[in-house]
């Protein structure tokens, strides 16, 4: 660069993560360092120091604990070596080589203060420092560090369990440099795939805000109406549009002394609220804590287990029941009704105890939500996307009032408290009987301002071409179609780069959707640079069972086989077509939808993908080429050598339906290329997937040549794997179908009864899965599999 010449500083200057410190070996502080390790950031983690030689024995013990963790927070087993070790007594000097460092030790304010004294001489002078709190005060904690870092010091909030909760909450301080909080967003959201939600420095922040009042609303009106736990949690689960772990069971994986700890912190911080009287742990909680039953980490809360048996908490018997919480009929069909503002009405106007308990829980959050938005909450938005990603509502607060119908909602809350029948006697604020909803395509209503706030303009979310939106927000141009029918959609969005979705239920590959992607392959070869197929999760579900079933049952063999030929024509359509092939997977690629994976040309997989090959669940085995590409990968994976341990992994892998628990756990098992990559965050999956086409498409790429033959281990082969399936049918761990099916998959992998050694080519191997394939499909065991799993969704074993 010539003298005098200077960057563009509207450019910004880049934050590079190489290392981070977390500062506590707990619960959450272990899971946060193995997410940065899923990420690629180099995680130190720090704990006190334990007494005796290894003054890092504590720290061990907690990352030795990660390894036993369900869900894993680990994306692969291997993340686990990556975390350092280190404790306060002789490692504070490793604070120095990292760029960010997170605090997250116990809720104790004065405990924080005292390691911020202790740490802070050590941190990198352009190092951020966070602390990962739920809810203590940013500002108050930031008093006892020195001015300088305290411009680089914010609130982190990661929700728990870290890698799969999108929400991290990110909290300021007066002090706080802007441009230090718009780095740290950057680097969540695309490193860690987070969703991120500026929170202002109130108690408990936006989510935990919001949602630990809806668990207490739902708490105080259980007890009124004299309802059941487990019967209030099958009203609030799914039925309503939350997580299945709905009110109660919530509590219990949360922790029940974490649960009061939240509501305590409200307590203490907010005395003058109008909802004070309800900031306090309910009796029969406080009992439940005393007695040491904190939920799931202790095996016992309001659930616990005897046996095989679940039961309840029965809070007039002070003892556990079996647990059998059902809804009621009436219910039932009003939550049926598809129309919110119809729901809500008959809801309100229904005397049944349950129909009332949901219509006040939802009128008490809208009351709560709408006067505290401007307390808390820079938009309406920023509340609706911090419930959504924190507490796994499929709809926020706002957006769930706007849909019922404002106004009318609004004046049958402003009757109940006029009635007295609400929460607290507090009016509605004077915005909400003047407007008609909080979310525009312009933007959502900011209370603060009394003004509508668009979405953040940070570059990062230009990655993110079709972003989680809320209800009333102006959605993204879908591009334009190249043309649609029953099965996909191909479009584009005028860069030459073609995409196809698909449109069946679950993106299950029936003909329809088979058709359609040929189609598309046609399209793409002649008018294009390349093809990405991309769609919301799951990426597939594998094929259409009922149309699969319907043929088997009607005796139509020869149709059956030739949507199994379709299938294999069109996996190597993608393998060999002309221009570069692109999955963007995200959720569930089972089955088909994992032969499509290993097709491509290239994938661009969210880490949160889940891939394997599970036929055998439905008495059937792959043939969509998925063990002929495996019988090949295998030869490269033995680099010339012997296979035969590597086509053992394979089979087991295969004849046990094992499905990858992350998209880098899927490269481990070889679905995925090393070419393949990995994102985080999924909503910039078809960014990335586009960018990776333009690259193929740039450079040239040309579709591999069909390798002209595979050495397979033959007859003996197949034989040393059928002697593992003897042991287990004898032993009853398998049916005789599990072994019929099992034995074919190894005749496939290893090449038929042929001699070890023998070179044979792709046209071999799928005409082999296709053989055997029809032949199980023939079967009355596999069609009475099949017909099973489309009944309950659950595998049969007969």
């Amino acid at each position: 660069m010539p003298e005098g010449t200077t960057v563009n500083a509207a450019v910004g200057q880049r934050y590079l993560v190489r290392k981070a410190a977390v500062l506590g070996a707990g619960v959450m502080g272990a899971q946060i360092a193995a997410h940065l390790a899923n990420a690629n950031v180099q995680p130190i983690l720090f704990e006190l120091a334990a007494e005796g030689k290894d003054k890092n024995a504590n720290v061990k013990k907690a990352i030795d604990g990660l390894a036993k963790l369900e869900p894993s927070p680990l994306a692969t087993k291997a993340a686990l070596a990556q975390i350092i070790p280190a404790n306060y007594d002789e490692h504070l000097g490793l604070l120095a080589e990292c760029d960010l460092v997170i605090e997250a030790i116990s809720e104790r304010m004065d405990w924080k203060k005292a390691l911020f004294e202790k740490v802070a001489p050590h941190i990198a002078p352009g190092a951020i420092f966070a602390s990962n709190t739920s809810g203590l005060s940013i500002t108050e904690m930031s008093k006892t560090l020195p001015a300088a870092l305290r411009k680089r010091f914010c609130g982190i909030h990661f929700f728990n369990p870290p890698r799969y909760m999108r929400l991290v909450e990110l909290v300021p301080t007066p002090d706080t440099d802007p441009a230090i909080l718009d780095q740290l967003e950057t680097f969540l959201t695309t490193t860690l795939g987070k969703g991120v939600i500026r929170a202002k420095d109130t108690p408990n922040f936006i989510a935990n805000r919001v949602g630990v009042f809806s668990m207490l609303a739902a708490m105080h009106h259980t007890q009124r109406l004299n309802l059941g736990f487990d019967e209030v949690d099958a009203l609030t689960g799914p039925a309503i549009g939350r997580a299945k772990s709905a009110t109660y069971r919530t509590a219990d994986v949360v922790g029940l002394d974490t649960m009061a700890h939240v509501v305590k912190t409200m307590g203490d911080t907010l005395p003058a609220d109008p909802w004070a009287a309800f900031y306090r742990a309910p009796e029969w909680l406080a009992q439940l804590i005393a007695k040491g039953a904190l939920g799931q980490k202790t095996k016992a809360g309001v659930y616990t287990k005897k046996g095989k048996d679940i039961l309840v908490l029965d809070v007039g018997k002070k003892d556990y029941r079996a647990s059998a919480g059902t809804m009621a009929e009436e219910v039932q069909a009003i939550l049926k009704d598809k129309n919110p503002g119809d729901q809500l009405a008959k809801l309100r106007a229904s005397s049944n105890p349950q129909a009332q308990f949901l219509w006040a829980i939802f009128r008490d959050l809208f009351h709560y939500s709408a006067v505290h938005l401007a307390e808390i909450a820079g938009s309406a938005r920023d509340v609706d996307l911090a419930i959504r990603w924190g507490f796994g509502w499929s709809r926020g607060p706002f957006e769930l009032w706007q849909a019922a119908g404002w106004k009318r909602v609004a004046e049958w809350i402003t009757e109940d408290i006029a009635a007295g029948k609400a929460m607290a006697s507090v009016a509605l604020p004077k915005w909400v009987s003047e407007r008609d909803g909080v979310h525009t395509p312009e933007g959502s209503y900011s209370a603060e301002t009394g003004k509508l706030v668009p979405r953040p303009a940070l570059p990062v979310y230009a990655r993110q071409l079709f972003p989680e939106t809320v209800l009333g927000e102006k959605q993204a141009d879908r591009g334009t179609t190249v043309f649609e029918d029953d099965g996909v959609r191909m479009w584009h969005q005028g860069d030459r780069i073609a995409i196809v979705s698909f449109k069946s239920k679950m993106h299950s590959l029936g003909e329809e959707v088979l058709k359609g992607l040929n189609r598309a392959i046609d399209e793409a070869e002649k008018n294009f640079d390349a093809l990405v197929i991309w769609h919301e999760a799951p990426f597939a579900v594998g094929a259409n069972l009922k149309s699969a079933l319907e043929a088997l049952k009607a005796g139509k063999l020869e149709d059956f086989e030739k949507m199994v030929a379709l299938f294999q024509q069109t996996s190597q359509r993608l393998k060999y077509s002309l221009v570069p092939t692109v999955a963007a997977v995200e959720g569930m690629a089972l089955g088909g939808g994992a032969e499509f994976v290993m097709h491509s040309q290239r994938v661009v997989a969210a880490l949160e993908s889940y891939v394997g090959l599970v036929e055998v669940g439905v008495g059937l085995l792959p043939a969509g080429g998925g063990l002929k590409e495996f019988a090949g990968r295998a030869q490269a994976w033995a680099k010339g050598g012997d296979a035969t341990a590597e086509i053992q992994r394979v089979f087991k892998m295969v004849a046990m339906a094992e499905v990858s628990k992350s998209a880098e756990n899927a490269r481990e098992m070889g679905f995925l290329k090393p070419s393949d990559v990995v994102v985080f965050h999924p909503a910039e999956l078809l960014h990335v997937a586009k960018a990776e086409a333009r690259a193929m498409a740039a450079s040239g790429v040309r579709p591999p040549l069909a390798p002209a033959q595979v050495a397979v281990l033959g007859d003996t082969g197949a034989a040393t794997l059928k002697m593992l399936l003897v042991n287990m049918k004898e032993g009853g761990f398998i049916s005789d179908h599990d072994y019929d099916i099992s034995s074919r998959i190894a005749e496939i992998l290893t090449g038929g009864p042929i001699e070890p050694g023998s070179l044979v080519d792709e046209k071999w191997l799928l005409d082999l899965e296709r053989r055997h394939f029809v032949e199980l499909g023939g079967t009355e065991k596999t069609q009475q599999r099949i017909e099973h799993m489309l009944k309950t969704g659950k595998p049969l074993r007969n």
